[in-house]
C-alpha cells in the first residue's frame, strides 16, 4: 500500500532543524491534506523564524509546540492525538558532545526513552527515529549515544504489548549543506584562501536533505517494526570537497577533532549477520526476532548480504568527483555557487 499521510497528525521533534524543515516541505508538497503537523522543539526564536518562512496559506495546519525531549511530561502532552512521530531532535556536534558528555546523554538517550514512553502512552501508531553513520562502531560520545538510541527504538517493539505501534530507525550519512556541516564551513572560509582539513585521507558519505526525507517516507511505508534502514549513497574525499569549493585555496592540515573518525561506516561486519539488501537500501533486521525474517525477505524481494559485509565510506563503490560535488552544492546548498 502506498504511503498516504493525508488526514494524519504528525509530530516532528527537533522540527526547526534542517531535516525537520525539509520533512515539512515535502509532506505538504505530497500530502497537502495532512491534518496536523506539530513542530516540537525548545528554541522559540527558531520556531518564530520557521513560522515566518512557512506561510499559513500553504502550511495551514502547522502547530508550534515549545518543549524539550528531556521533559517527558511535556512531550507526552504534545503527543496527544498524534498518529506518527518523526524523531529528529538530538545533540549532534561531536566536539561539543565530548566536552559536555552528560548533556549529550540526557538529550540523545534519555530523550529517546521519553519519546518511546510518550508514544506508548498516547496511542501513537508509528515512530521513525533519525540516526547517523556515527552510531555504527562509534568512537565518539555522540555516536555512542545514537547507538544507544537506536537500540532503544528497536527494543521498544518488544514492550508494546497489544498496542498497534511500530518503531523503526533510519541511519544515513552527512547531509550536504546542513547546519554545522563541512560545506557551509568551507564556503564561509574560502574568502580567506585557506581551508582547514582535518586529515588528507578522510572520507564521508553524502546525502541530500531530500534523499533523507525520502528514506523516512520509505520507512513509514514499509517498516514492520525494529528495522534500521540504511540508504545506498555515494562517498567523497574531504580533499575533493575542498577542491570543489575552493580550488585556489590552500589546504591546511589541522588534525582530527576529538571523537572524530577518519572514515564513516553505516553497517558493521557484525551487522551483516542481520542485514538485508534491497534495490536502493539496506535494512538491518532486529537481532531479537520480532517477526519472521524469511517473510520479510519474501515480501520485500530482498536478499541477505554476505557474511563479513561492511558498508564504509572508504570502501564504497560509489564516489562523487570534484565536479559532481560542485553540482551537488549548486543543487542542494547554493544555487548561485560558482568557482
Amino acid at each position: 500500500m502506498a504511503l498516504d499521510l493525508s488526514n494524519k497528525s504528525i509530530l516532528v521533534t527537533g522540527g526547526t532543524g534542517s531535516s525537520g524543515k525539509k520533512f515539512v516541505e515535502m509532506v505538504y508538497e505530497r500530502f497537502p491534506d495532512v491534518q496536523r503537523l506539530v513542530i516540537y522543539s525548545r528554541d522559540e526564536m527558531k520556531q518564530y523564524e520557521m513560522s515566518q518562512a512557512f506561510s499559513q496559506t500553504k502550511y495551514h495546519s502547522i502547530q508550534y509546540f515549545i518543549g524539550d525531549v528531556r521533559d517527558g511530561d511535556r512531550l507526552k502532552r504534545a503527543c496527544e492525538g498524534i498518529d506518527i512521530i518523526v524523531h529528529a531532535a538530538a545533540m549532534k556536534q561531536v566536539p561539543a558532545a565530548e566536552y559536555n558528555a552528560i548533556e549529550c546523554i540526557k538529550t540523545n538517550i534519555l530523550g529517546a526513552e521519553n519519546v518511546i514512553n510518550a508514544a506508548l502512552d498516547t496511542g501513537v501508531r508509528e515512530v521513525v527515529a533519525l540516526s547517523t553513520d556515527k552510531a555504527a562502531a562509534p568512537t565518539s560520545l555522540y555516536g555512542a549515544t545514537k547507538l544507544c538510541s537506536d537500540k532503544l527504538f528497536v527494543a521498544a517493539n518488544n514492550m508494546k504489548g497489544k498496542r498497534d505501534i511500530r518503531f523503526s530507525v533510519v541511519r544515513y550519512g552527512n547531509v550536504i549543506g546542513s547546519r554545522g556541516s563541512v560545506v557551509p564551513f568551507f564556503l564561509s572560509k574560502r574568502s580567506e584562501a585557506v581551508l582547514p582539513i582535518t586529515h588528507p585521507e578522510m572520507t564521508r558519505f553524502n546525502i541530500s536533505l531530500k534523499e533523507g526525507v525520502e528514506l523516512v517516507f520509505h520507512a513509514l511505508e514499509n517498516h514492520w517494526g525494529g528495522e534500521i534502514f540504511v540508504p545506498k549513497i555515494p562517498s567523497y574525499r574531504i580533499t575533493d570537497m575542498a577542491k570543489a569549493i575552493g580550488p585556489n585555496c590552500r589546504q591546511e592540515i589541522v588534525g582530527i577533532r576529538p571523537g572524530e573518525k577518519l572514515h564513516e561506516e553505516m553497517i558493521t561486519e557484525t551487522d551483516s549477520l542481520n542485514t538485508v539488501e534491497l534495490d536502493k537500501y539496506y535494512v538491518i533486521l532486529p537481532s531479537t526476532p520480532i517477526w519472521s525474517p524469511a517473510e520479510f525477505l519474501k515480501a520485500h524481494k530482498g536478499k541477505m548480504v554476505e557474511m563479513g559485509f561492511k558498508y564504509n565510506s572508504d570502501t564504497n563503490k560509489d564516489w562523487l568527483s570534484v565536479e559532481q560535488l560542485r553540482a551537488e552544492i549548486r543543487q542542494h546548498v547554493d544555487a548561485g555557487f560558482s568557482v
